[in-house]
């Protein structure tokens, strides 16, 4: 059993995951404080990464970053260009990341995964997890 009360699952692109984890922060939705006000400190977090690179077709479908949320409140970050998005001063949270390895999305068992149509949530950026499902994904991750 878990001492996490709450997880979230994030997802990013991998490119953009590993920009995250160098900077020890997350910021979902193109920058939108929404979805990052909903963490709270000690949340269990993990990305998912659909892509390689933000904009490509071709699929990754693995899970590339998992860790903590370090902090009691969103902050904006400074102005950055974010392409078609204009530039933005986008909303974050800092993150301890874990040192982990990928996992591909097939080669883990969730709860998750076993819900019919889940994959379609994926689209809101952010989705609640359970937290025997980060326990999996922490266990699946971990570097021996």
């Amino acid at each position: 059993m878990t001492d996490l009360q709450r997880a979230w699952l994030g997802v990013v692109s991998a490119d953009h995951t590993q920009c995250a984890v160098e900077g020890g922060f997350i910021q979902l939705n193109h920058g939108k404080r929404y979805g990052v006000a909903r963490l709270r400190e000690g949340d269990g977090f993990v990305i998912y990464s659909p892509t390689e690179r933000y904009g490509e077709k071709q699929p990754l479908r693995a899970f590339t970053a998992l860790g903590v949320v370090a902090d009691a409140a969103p902050y904006q970050a400074e102005p950055m260009n974010m392409g078609a998005h204009g530039i933005v001063q986008p909303w974050r949270r800092r993150i301890e990341f874990l040192p982990v390895q990928r996992a591909d999305l097939r080669a883990v068992e969730l709860d998750l995964t076993r819900q019919p149509n889940w994959g379609y949530q994926l689209r809101r950026g952010l989705v609640p997890l359970e937290p025997e499902d980060f326990e999996a994904l922490r266990s699946a991750m971990s570097i021996s």
